[in-house]
């Protein structure tokens, strides 16, 4: 979860005469798999990859972010610059400390949907209230049940010529061998 302060500027209100103090605000957002749902219902357009989101999509995926009740109106047009800075920062963490060596075969084109993770979540048994966790760090526990659940790689000739060759060698110095 990102917690940032947003400050409202100090104002007049013209209907009452009186000028409003200026305030400020704790916001807290979470780059969920919640949060993607409800801006894919909105624009029903995927979210991940495809193309560039304007600044309207972002600004409503931000609103979507929020986990603050009652905030007052007009409050997320107040987010300066170093509030849009921490959250791309926050949206584009890894937020894990896993890694993985990347196969470069070819790149994966699919299409991402939210429906499409929460089916990955079901047929891997994941626990729904995952759907809350950062969106990185739930794609990345479905990247490692797959790569777990995968079967073993075959070895290629060579490779298999290679370990035995390796083997023969280790057991002759050991002297257990012919």
């Amino acid at each position: 979860m990102l917690a940032i302060t947003v400050s409202t500027p100090e104002g007049f209100n013209e209907a009452t005469s009186e000028f409003v103090a200026a305030t400020s605000f704790d916001l807290e957002l979470e780059h969920s798999l919640v949060s993607l749902s409800k801006w894919e219902s909105s624009f029903e357009k995927p979210f991940i990859g495809g193309a560039e989101k304007t600044n309207e999509e972002m600004f409503v995926y931000i609103e979507m972010m929020n986990l603050t009740p009652k905030i007052p109106r007009g409050l997320f047009s107040e987010l300066g610059s170093e509030n849009y800075d921490a959250i791309n920062a926050y949206i584009n963490a890894k937020m894990t400390a896993t890694w993985f060596t990347e196969d470069t075969k070819r790149p994966n084109r699919d299409v991402i949907t939210s429906e499409i993770i929460y089916h990955w979540m079901i047929s891997l048994s994941i626990p729904f209230e995952c759907q809350y966790w950062h969106l990185n760090k739930l794609l990345t526990l479905v990247k490692v049940c797959n790569k777990k659940n995968a079967p073993a790689k075959k070895m290629s000739r060579g490779e298999a010529a290679r370990k035995n060759r390796a083997l023969n060698q280790q057991r002759k110095a050991m002297g257990t061998y012919g």
